[in-house]
């Protein structure tokens, strides 16, 4: 076991520390979902987190600036995908800023609540969102499980040092 960096070596907190140290946490990649009054919005997400078994809660966090911030805030119902290794592409295309999320190659259709489901995922929650808490320049999404299914096939995809990446034996 190697022994942690001396004090000596320490930064002031600053948002490039903040990145810098959050790129060595690997995390899984879920894509957030809505309906918003334009047609359907999403984004990427690293910061899902399962929050109570009972009731099923779980929370995200979205950029106030974020494109689907707005319909984020006006939503009573988000979907919650979790994706696999295989789909890198599709993670990509739902962090980029300005890309067509939901046209071709992307495979969806409208779930229940109105909500954008996507084909292919390892797992999907439809979700009531129950709170929405400021949290410096992003709102942290609290939001209740009403609905989903855990039965894709495959294996997880990961985000860790600004890139996608599968598991590894």
């Amino acid at each position: 076991m190697t022994a942690s960096p001396g004090l000596d070596t320490a930064q002031l907190a600053s948002p490039d520390l903040l990145r810098s140290v959050f790129r060595r946490h690997a995390a899984g990649v879920a894509v957030i979902t809505a309906r918003g009054g334009q047609g359907p919005v999403g984004f990427t997400a690293t910061s899902l987190s399962s929050v109570s078994a009972e009731p099923p809660m779980l929370s995200f966090g979205v950029g106030a600036g974020a494109s689907s911030w707005p319909a984020i805030a006006a939503t009573d119902h988000v979907g919650v995908h979790i994706l696999g290794e295989h789909q890198q592409d599709l993670a990509a295309t739902f962090a980029r800023s300005g890309a067509d999320r939901f046209g071709p190659p992307t495979v969806w259709r409208e779930g229940p609540e109105g909500v954008p489901v996507l084909d292919g995922v390892l797992a999907w929650m439809v979700c009531r969102v129950v709170a929405r808490v400021p949290a410096g320049d992003h709102r942290i999404v609290l939001a209740e499980v009403v609905l989903g299914d855990p039965s894709g096939q495959g294996r997880p995809l990961l985000y860790h040092q600004g890139r996608f990446n599968g598991l590894r034996d």
